[in-house]
């Protein structure tokens, strides 16, 4: 039996071990019995295209800082030379896992090593793989950037590039960008995924760490008008892989540094856009509740010339792993690192 298979299997156990406590998660959402035969039906669908994943590589780098073990991983496509590469930041409560949804074509990790990249996931201290932290809220904004740029140091030192790529997605971005101040000369293109420009409403934070469920790992996903998860919009499989991966990386808390950080007035800016000095995509939906539009419209004038701002329409906080927008959201990223003599790693 090959690593891909058992790693697989694997995957299908945890599911159908956790199913019984997202179901219940669904029941309440409305998704009920359609997700689970969903899911029988996509187990029958990876085996067919169990020799299709075997193409992509997976290697853990060790890292530590401040005392703590850091998750570094490196994802590329088996038999390509990578001569680009990416650095991937995940949010304020899941890790890095959730880039890469192993369902048909949905994960943006594959997409990107299919294009030649090195791809790279990192875990903020206590989050997901990497080590625990005793005081939740220290893996702050700037605490978190500063495991950026250890990352980013030894994503340099491995690979002999002078620069990579960065995407940030939701707090990454606030993360992402507050690295990016200062690190200019590290970064090739900066990417700023449903951008958390401003504090999202004031709300205090008292507990360092944030209990994570079920029904909070499904929030995001769009409802229809009952407060049932829309299927038109995200595929029920989706929801449960992305669900149950949480629950096994994440488990039942995660660090409240950056919670809050961001749960502030939103009169009080996140991320200085004007001290950014790399070109930079920002990439959203336009039905993201998180996100001040004001600001989202304006950003352009802030940032450098060659920066481009992509509002996809019907698109939420998740709009990478919607249906009818994920493949629009992968095109529209790779046009933008592709555009130009900018080449990570040049």
């Amino acid at each position: 039996m090959n690593k891909g298979t058992v790693l697989r299997i694997s995957l299908l156990l945890v599911l159908t071990l956790t199913a019984s406590c997202f179901l219940s998660a669904c029941y309440m959402t409305g998704v009920q019995g359609s997700v689970q035969n969903a899911a029988e039906n996509a187990a029958e669908e990876d085996k067919e295209g169990d020799e299709v994943s075997e193409v992509y590589s997976y290697t853990e780098y060790p890292l530590e800082r401040n005392n703590v073990k850091l998750h570094l991983d490196c994802v590329e496509k088996e038999g390509d030379k990578a001569g680009k590469s990416i650095l991937l930041v995940h949010g304020v409560t899941y890790s890095s896992h959730e880039f890469d949804i192993d369902y048909k074509d949905y994960s943006l990790v594959r997409a990107l090593a299919d294009e030649g990249y090195s791809v790279w996931r990192l875990d903020i201290a206590g989050f997901g793989r990497s080590g625990e932290v005793e005081d939740g809220f220290m893996p702050d904004s700037d605490y978190a950037a500063e495991d950026i740029a250890a990352a980013v140091d030894e994503i340099v030192k491995i690979t002999g590039h002078e620069k990579i790529d960065l995407l940030g997605w939701s707090w990454g971005t606030v993360t992402a960008g507050r690295y990016a101040y200062d690190h200019s000369e590290r970064i090739n293109k900066l990417v700023l995924y449903a951008p958390i420009l401003c504090g999202i409403g004031e709300y205090e934070v008292t507990e360092p760490f944030h209990h994570n469920d079920w029904e909070h790992a499904a929030d995001d996903f769009q409802k229809d008008e009952n407060g049932n998860f829309d299927l038109t919009v995200t595929d029920p499989v989706v929801i449960e892989m992305f669900c149950s991966s949480c629950w096994h990386y994440d488990r039942e808390s995660s660090p409240n540094g950056g919670r809050r950080d961001v749960c502030v007035d939103p009169s009080n800016l996140l991320i200085d856009l004007d001290r950014i000095e790399v070109e930079t995509l920002v990439i959203c939906g336009d039905k993201d509740p998180y996100l001040n539009y004001d600001l989202v419209d304006k950003s352009i004038e802030h940032l450098p010339e060659g920066s481009r701002l992509d509002k996809i329409k019907g698109g939420s906080h998740v709009v990478y792993i919607e249906e009818p927008y994920y493949k629009e959201f992968q095109s529209n990223l790779l046009t933008f690192l592709s555009q130009g003599d900018g080449v990570a790693g040049s």
